[in-house]
């Protein structure tokens, strides 16, 4: 149908343009960003750029939701009928995953936070809070089944937080150590099996 194809053709023009902002704001922060910058890195016209998106903070508010929902959608693993081991080991996969696919987005998150989340506080405060506070019910409960070792669920996602983010974060820190240009699929295959087996075995629940 005509409807639907016009969604698909909005839907898509609309993730081209919320990619080339997370290159965009990834480098030249949401001061320095412009929308010039970004129409020229979608190669679309800028008039084309205003019809998705009214203002620079709204294309910012767009990238910034777009990456928290796509981390968030990753907990859906953390429920009560699933046990720790694949659980976790899904979410900890995932969340690297999307540092791969999406590591401007998460530096622009991360520039954010280190501006003390002028645009999201109030969704952390609130939204990723309860969320937070949901998924630690669910661990605390495979904890008194004797399934995991006793942590705290807070820290434990804290911890998968900042080690899974690094590699998009902190990814030129790292390829220097290595002593190579870009990480490349075998590397961060390592680097996924290493962490997630540190993880688990922290939580008592590695082979």
């Amino acid at each position: 149908m005509e409807g639907d194809s016009k969604s698909r053709i909005r839907l898509s023009n609309e993730a081209n343009i919320l990619r080339a902002a997370e290159h965009v704001f990834a480098r030249a922060g949401f001061v320095g960003a412009t929308m010039a910058e970004i129409a020229e890195c979608a190669h679309i016209p800028k008039s084309n750029l205003h019809y998705y998106f009214k203002s620079k903070k709204a294309i910012y508010r767009a990238v910034l939701a777009n990456i928290l929902s796509l981390w968030l959608a990753q907990t859906d693993s953390i429920h009560e009928d699933n046990d720790p081991r694949t659980a976790l080991t899904d979410y900890i996969r995932a969340k690297m995953q999307l540092s791969v696919t999406h590591p401007d987005a998460s530096r622009v998150f991360a520039n954010e936070i280190l501006h003390g989340a002028p645009e999201i506080g109030d969704y952390l405060r609130e939204d990723l809070r309860q969320l937070v506070e949901r998924k630690a019910e669910v661990i605390e409960h495979w904890i008194a089944q004797g399934k995991m070792m006793p942590v705290d669920p807070k820290y434990l996602f804290f911890t998968i937080w900042a080690a899974t983010q690094t590699y998009a974060d902190f990814d030129t820190q790292i390829c220097a150590v290595l002593g190579v240009q870009a990480l490349d699929a075998q590397q961060m295959h390592k680097a996924t099996e290493h962490l997630t087996e540190l993880l688990l075995c922290g939580c008592g629940i590695a082979h």
